[in-house]
């Protein structure tokens, strides 16, 4: 350790104090490696925990523990060379962000609670995300060619005495066909004439931003005038970039399409490769006769199945508008297993009663659904599988017992490497948090003010 590096901590957590007592300074609570632990850091991460879980009692010292972990392995990833890219960011954010929507409703009422645009929202996440990320990748490392063997599985499973054996919830296995409604050439012909007509009226003087409020139908952006700050590539689907990166200073777009509708697009700052501009969204209308045209051709579909012209696998590939689950036969995946089992507590409310009432094998009539963009289309939905509620057993659930055991074994790995490298490594903890009780030697390898 280089005596730079050393007088850097020291002014950092302790500051140049003539007080027998060091204060935080900049809200700074500790230091692993180059990396520091802010104030607003734990208490952001308990809020959100608390959040999370609003029925369980967030231990504090839990929580910053966490967060020495996370920076140790932030640490040692940047000695590594170890990094993910802005676009694995920026889509890992979109996902929790539709996640978030799902959860609470809609975009405005994510917007309402947080009191800030998604972009800005977005914004605030991508620090946040990064680190998660790079300290996902940095674990991959360590222990990503973990493997473990059958006789280990059988071993560990052993060894879990019987009044203890895990209870697997009730749970189902689906597949699904999705459909959209067709949108009219006049309903898109419609959304373009619109948008011209707007355009047309803020050349002759209206004010872009009065028009945005007036009649976009971004939910993210229409109350602030349509307006999206600070834009950099990989932030917006292509099609809206490649039409916004290329525009002049003020020029207003033609209309252009991506999936969320039409847009038309005027660029207010230009800095290099970042953006601030105004847009306008407007959605072709979907009519009462789409949705049943819809509805009726799932339903043709269906028939194709139970006459057995073709196989539920087959129709998904050729029929299904849903990218994640059209060329896995339908079967949908559970993001949060990485598995197609479901807890019955985790589906949908509409996919849960459409289950409910099907036996295994049998597949559903349409069953109306809406994307937290408020996009409606129709599915129909096979059930696979449905397992009761029971105690874990090698027969029935070895899959799941082998993921359990497999990452008991790279935890272990995990702290092998953690107590090897925290002794390596500067460690620097605030006298506030001496009174924490650890589960790994931070204090005792910590150079910590006395």
């Amino acid at each position: 350790m280089k005596l730079t590096h050393k007088l850097l901590a020291l002014l950092l957590l302790a500051g140049l104090s003539a007080e027998a007592q060091p204060k935080l300074i900049d809200g700074v609570i500790a230091l692993v490696g180059k990396e520091i632990v802010l104030k607003s850091d734990l208490d952001q991460s308990v809020e959100a925990q608390k959040r999370q879980n609003p029925a369980i009692e967030i231990e504090q010292c839990r929580v910053f523990e966490d967060l020495l972990m996370e920076k140790l392995l932030l640490h040692q990833a940047a000695l590594d060379s170890v990094e993910v890219g802005e676009e694995e960011v920026q889509a890992n954010i979109d996902r929790r962000i539709q996640v978030f929507i799902q959860q609470i409703g809609s975009k405005e009422k994510l917007e309402q609670y947080y009191g800030k645009s998604v972009l800005e929202i977005k914004e605030e996440m991508a620090p946040l995300i990064r680190n998660q990320l790079t300290a996902q990748r940095m674990l991959q490392e360590i222990n990503g060619d973990v493997e473990i063997t059958p006789s280990e599985v059988r071993e560990f499973f052993s060894s879990i005495p019987k009044d203890s054996l895990p209870l697997i919830n009730a749970e189902v296995e689906y597949a699904e066909i999705v459909l959209y409604p067709k949108v009219s050439d006049e309903a898109k012909q419609d959304a373009i004439d619109k948008l011209k007509e707007i355009k047309g009226r803020i050349e002759n003087g209206s004010s872009f931003n009065t028009m945005a409020v007036l009649y976009s139908e971004d939910p993210g952006s229409s109350r602030n005038g349509g307006e999206y700050k600070g834009i950099k590539r990989g932030q917006f689907v292509k099609e809206f970039e490649a039409v916004a990166f290329n525009l002049a200073l003020n020029e207003i777009s033609e209309p252009f399409k991506t999936e969320y509708g039409y847009h038309i697009v005027q660029v207010q700052r230009k800095i290099g490769q970042e953006l601030d501009l105004r847009h306008i969204l407007v959605k072709p209308k979907i009519s009462n006769e789409n949705l049943q045209a819809c509805q009726q051709r799932l339903d043709s579909v269906r028939s194709l199945i139970l006459m057995d012209s073709l196989t539920f696998a087959e129709a998904a590939e050729e029929y299904s508008d849903s990218e994640d689950s059209r060329l896995n036969g339908g079967r949908v995946m559970n993001p949060q297993t990485g598995d197609s089992k479901w807890e019955t507590s985790q589906l949908d409310k509409n996919i849960f009663y459409a289950l409910e009432s099907i036996e295994e094998g049998t597949i559903s009539d349409p069953v109306l659904f809406r994307t937290p963009d408020e996009k409606e289309g129709y599915k129909i939905i096979k059930l696979i599988d449905r397992s009761e509620a029971h105690v874990a057993a090698m027969s029935t659930d070895y899959q799941r017992i082998k993921q359990i055991a497999l990452a008991m074994k790279k935890q272990k790995e995990l702290e092998n490497w953690t107590k090897e490298k925290i002794t390596d490594t500067y460690v620097r903890v605030n006298n506030d948090y001496l009174k924490c009780t650890f589960e790994r030697q931070w204090i005792n390898n910590s150079s910590y003010a006395e």
